[in-house]
């Protein structure tokens, strides 16, 4: 089975460390109704990027900052639904602290809320929407958790549950480890490897100074 060595790890939020499917759902298709939009489409292309590209890209017209602020409220006040993906807490406690970080095109404070809601630790050093001028698939949100972590992208593993999250990645130079929580393994398919969750992933640290071992074994 395939063997990934790296110096940290990138993860993203929503789909890959936190189900957060039934609220995404709930509140933007709501939102999408409420503005004569398609709701199936815009749940679709709402995951993996910043509310305010989501508004633009489905509503143009629309005031996109006032509308994602309204969505954001929501979706911080909504926690109905969410749960901690299989294997996150596991891998999260093998990998040392200082070697891995989140990258997520949420809030600080949805992110915060998210992870608190599951149990799961709040990085003090994740990327957030709040920390970028351009959000996935744009590079920079990767390429400033890289830095937030100490290391090159070229050096760090990703894993990733959306097309838009795996183009930033490798946009950024980073491997990618693709997870189909939210879309299909079709649609993931620029990725280094896809794997049926966290669960699969072993992870193993010899010291501080040489490369994180992980071990897929699906």
């Amino acid at each position: 089975m395939p063997v990934f060595a790296c110096q940290a790890v990138l993860f993203d939020l929503d789909g890959v460390l936190v189900d957060s499917t039934p609220c995404v759902t709930r509140i933007w298709s709501a939102w999408a109704l409420s503005h004569g939009l398609d709701p199936a489409y815009v749940v679709h292309v709402a995951h993996g990027q910043r509310t305010v590209e989501t508004v633009r890209k489905v509503a143009p017209h629309s005031d996109a900052a006032h509308e994602a602020s309204i969505i954001e409220e929501r979706e911080i006040e909504d926690t109905e639904g969410l749960r901690v993906l299989p294997g996150a807490p596991e891998l999260l406690a093998t990998i040392p602290p200082d070697r891995y970080t989140i990258v997520t095109s949420g809030t600080r404070r949805l992110a915060t809320k998210r992870l608190q809601a599951v149990g799961l630790p709040v990085q003090a050093n994740m990327v957030t929407a709040d920390d970028v001028t351009r959000g996935k698939p744009d590079p920079e949100p990767y390429l400033r958790g890289a830095a937030a972590v100490g290391f090159p992208a070229s050096e760090c593993v990703v894993f990733e549950d959306a097309p838009s999250g795996i183009r930033a990645a490798k946009a950024a130079g980073a491997t990618v480890i693709g997870v189909p929580t939210t879309y299909k393994p079709e649609e993931l398919c620029h990725a280094a490897i896809i794997i049926p969750s966290l669960v699969v992933v072993r992870v193993a640290v010899r010291d501080e100074k040489t490369p994180l071992e992980l071990d897929i074994s699906n």
